[in-house]
């Protein structure tokens, strides 16, 4: 990682955190990711309100650019998102409606304008170009999807990443052992599906904090860690979030005004985190406009706790 190059940063970890759980690493995520390349003239999603619907078609001039600068998350496409040292992808799944043909696309309140195969297409691409590196694809949502279409894309999956995608497996995934097998993709899918596949991972925990504030999102997370730390991967979410009141009321903002004014806030209490296998150990950690900020630099660093912790043990036992 000298230089700060972090594209391939699991490679370059120290050999000590090579047979660590990655579920005790430190995991850097983009929250809503494709949201980069929404279509501001798409449809809205199914699950949007009918009152919704109506004010946005009589006020669509209005409606459309606010929707836009409150949806958009992330402003780096997915290949530039793993060069920066993304490995957890939140990718939200759906249908358009009344649309005949078999494409899928990404959501966020609208669609987005590049379909779901040729996105992850590109990821199997930069993988291919590190094999080393290993991804987090979180697939969620799946509006306007029957069990028909749930097959038709696991199957398409299974075809474009073949012998990178992780089988569902009990024992304990660490880099080393992905490495051995080849194996470059846990494909999290959120559908009673993952039954019938081996591919596919079940849904994985995302601790939303629902807050428009930074203190709001860390009072959440320390509440979340003084609950448990769930047993395998789980993603804390640094995503602010703001109601439809507030979004009215403050319409010279956007979530990147909000995001940047909340930021630091948000990294001091990161740069006090540690992953691990403890009570208030933390693993993934997903933010928003992970390109301008510095989150996966962030991130990753925390694993050096885990290396300093590794040598106290060490010289315990000499």
């Amino acid at each position: 990682m000298a230089g700060g190059c972090l594209e391939d940063w699991m490679s370059a970890l120290p050999e000590e955190l090579w047979d660590l759980p990655l579920t005790e690493l430190a995991i850097p995520g983009s929250h809503d990711t494709m949201s980069y390349c929404l279509d501001i003239n798409s449809p809205l999603v199914r699950s949007e309100s009918d009152f919704f619907r109506v004010l946005d078609g009589l006020f669509y001039c209005i409606t459309r650019p606010t929707i836009f600068k409150w949806a958009t998350t992330q402003d780096k496409t997915i290949e530039e998102q793993l060069s920066l040292g993304i490995r957890y992808f939140d990718l939200r799944v759906a249908h358009k409606p009344r649309d005949s043909s078999d494409d899928l696309y990404f959501t966020h309140v609208i669609y987005t304008h590049l379909t779901v195969l040729e996105t992850l297409w590109s990821v199997a691409s930069w993988l291919n170009s590190h094999p080393k590196e290993v991804v987090i694809l979180a697939c969620s949502h799946f509006e306007g999807m029957d069990d028909r279409c749930h097959e038709t894309l696991v199957l398409s999956l299974k075809r474009l990443f073949g012998s990178k995608l992780c089988p569902r497996q009990e024992s304990v995934l660490s880099l080393r052992s992905l490495w051995a097998s080849g194996y470059q993709v846990i494909l999290s899918y959120e559908s009673p599906i993952t039954e019938r596949h081996r591919e596919l991972w079940p849904a994985i925990p995302y601790w939303w904090a629902n807050q428009r504030t930074a203190p709001g999102v860390i009072s959440y997370l320390d509440w979340k860690k003084e609950k448990g730390r769930p047993e395998g991967f789980f993603v804390s979410g640094l995503n602010l979030t703001a109601d439809r009141r507030y979004i009215t009321e403050n319409r010279k903002e956007s979530l990147r005004t909000l995001t940047y004014t909340n930021w630091e806030c948000l990294r001091e209490w990161l740069r006090q985190q540690a992953p691990g296998p403890e009570a208030g150990g933390l693993n993934v950690i997903a933010g928003d406009f992970v390109g301008p900020l510095p989150l996966c630099s962030l991130v990753i660093a925390l694993n050096q706790k885990l290396l300093q912790k590794h040598s106290s043990h060490t010289k315990k036992h000499q």
